[in-house]
């Protein structure tokens, strides 16, 4: 009689050609890393945002992609988890501050972001996008830098320098070429909204120099 082999119970299913739970994660650091170094370039163009107004600009308009993904693979996470998809429920919810920061992030990211793409194309002086894109700035300081402190020396363990686990590598790995694509992606999206925009911060430069702002 033939001996019949069956798959061992304890194995895990396979985390899917995206890496599941654990690719969402991958994904999420991957990006965080991008945005933090972007976002530190941005931070020095507002402390002298006279002189580095169109790179101000520029760098404005290619954070576009990355924060998309970022709230996107973030507030997927959340339907996952709230929906109770059992990868995401064992991995947990965030921390509790970090759960409460969640929606003050997302909306005031794209406050910055929304109110920042439309002064680029209003006539340069006082309007209502300019109130909006430096209260919303001010709001979304103060979260992301709780945000920062948490994630920043958490990044190489999401990153997977520091996962042991035999399946969580698997699983990480897994979509590692989609992962790539996507983030590349989102870069080149910012970069053609960067390239195709930075002519007009000519205008809010001539302001400035008026002595506007």
């Amino acid at each position: 009689m033939m001996n019949v082999r069956t798959m061992p119970r304890h194995r895990k299913a396979p985390a899917g050609r995206a890496g599941g739970a654990e690719g969402n994660e991958r994904l999420t650091a991957m990006t965080g890393a991008v945005l933090l170094v972007l976002l530190a370039a941005e931070g020095v163009t507002i402390a002298f945002k006279h002189q580095l107004l169109a790179e101000h600009f520029f760098i404005g308009m290619l954070l576009v992609g990355p924060v998309l993904v970022k709230l996107g693979s973030t507030m997927y996470r959340f339907a996952r988890y709230y929906t109770g998809a059992a990868p995401y429920v064992r991995k947990g919810p965030p921390a509790p501050l970090l759960r409460l920061l969640g929606p003050v992030i997302v909306v005031t990211s794209a406050g910055v972001i929304g109110s920042g793409v439309a002064l680029a194309f209003v006539r340069p002086g006082p309007s209502i996008w300019l109130v909006a894109h430096k209260g919303f700035f001010v709001l979304w300081f103060c979260a992301m830098t709780v945000h920062v402190l948490y994630y920043a020396p958490r990044l190489p363990s999401l990153l997977g320098r520091g996962s042991k686990a035999r399946y969580r590598a698997r699983a990480a790995l897994a979509g590692a070429g989609r992962r790539w694509a996507l983030l590349t992606a989102s870069l080149a999206v910012g970069l053609i909204l960067a390239l195709s925009t930075y002519h007009l911060a000519g205008g809010w430069d001539r302001y400035l120099s008026h002595g506007g702002g």
